[in-house]
């Protein structure tokens, strides 16, 4: 059984500890909330004075934090940061979702003090906090990800090497992104199936088959803009006129549509750039073209 420091037990890092000492590792906590660390306690951990205190003769040290600089403070300051203490041979693993460019610093001012350090940010919920089922964004050296394996299996049911340093955090990044504003997008649709007077269920069904619920990285791309072919199923004019017509209709019945709108613009700067009679994957390319980016292609 591994000795680990745990700093950061709020509504995530709470279960995730415990069920860390429900494998019987041994741990030190540290949150500025003590009635936190009070229950940990009551449950077998350790109450540590400070990040340094928890950190010392621990084989792990996991942050789960708020944000970048609170995980900045705990690693750094100067009478209480982990540094002062750490040995040697222990892995500083990061779990919290911060910036990638303040954990790729962090990671860079570890190095220069010979301490490991990797990122390995969690997805889905409390619920699954609690179930330790969480999804584990494991990013680290091949080396640092086998070390961590059985103590990160602790707290999820799964773990994806996502590729080396800072990319747990990139990949979780992208992940947040991408459904954050797919709920919005969501919302407004299901407002405008209310005002339109469809029933919720009978959307629900039809989509539940369609790329608006499964989404284009599973359906749509792999079979086409993936694959470089950009010959039209469904043009990117058709999808323009068929958003168009959305819109018209939510503005006459006084829906905004901001997500919807925006959108819109793509499919016009597209068609503007000679994009329109090929498919509408190729928004993918007009976006990759407006970033930028150099290769021909994104597979």
């Amino acid at each position: 059984m591994a000795n680990i420091a745990f700093i950061g037990l709020g509504q995530m890092g709470a279960p995730m500890a415990t069920n860390l000492l429900t494998k019987g590792h041994r741990l030190k906590v540290y949150d500025i909330n003590s009635s936190a660390v009070d229950k940990l306690v009551e449950k077998g951990a350790s109450a540590a004075k400070n990040p340094a205190d928890a950190a010392k003769d621990a084989d792990f040290v996991i942050t789960m934090l708020p944000n970048g600089k609170l995980v900045e403070n705990v690693l750094f300051d100067a009478d209480t940061g982990v540094v002062n203490s750490i040995g040697t041979n222990a892995l500083i693993i990061d779990m919290s979702t911060i910036h990638p460019f303040e954990s790729d610093q962090i990671r860079t001012r570890l190095q220069s003090l010979n301490i490991e350090f990797m990122d390995a940010p969690v997805g889905r919920t409390s619920d699954n906090a609690i179930a330790a089922t969480l999804l584990i964004l494991a990013g680290g050296t091949s080396q640092q990800v086998e070390k961590a394996r059985d103590i990160l299996l602790c707290m999820g049911s799964e773990i994806v090497n996502t590729g080396g340093p800072g990319k747990g955090i990139r990949v979780k990044l992208i992940n947040n992104f991408m459904s954050i504003s797919l709920n919005a997008l969501s919302a407004e649709a299901a407002t405008l199936c209310e005002a339109l007077e469809l029933p919720f269920d009978v959307a629900m069904q039809v989509m539940q088959g369609t790329p608006a619920s499964k989404g284009h990285f599973t359906t749509t791309w792999p079979n086409k803009v993936l694959k470089g072919d950009l010959s039209p199923a469904f043009m990117i004019d058709l999808a323009h006129k068929d958003l168009g017509i959305a819109l018209d209709v939510a503005n006459q019945l006084h829906v905004p549509l901001s997500m919807g709108s925006a959108s819109r613009e793509i499919y016009s700067q597209a068609r503007a750039m000679g994009r329109g009679k090929q498919d509408w994957t190729a928004i993918l390319e007009h976006i990759r073209f407006c970033s930028g980016m150099k290769n021909n292609s994104l597979s």
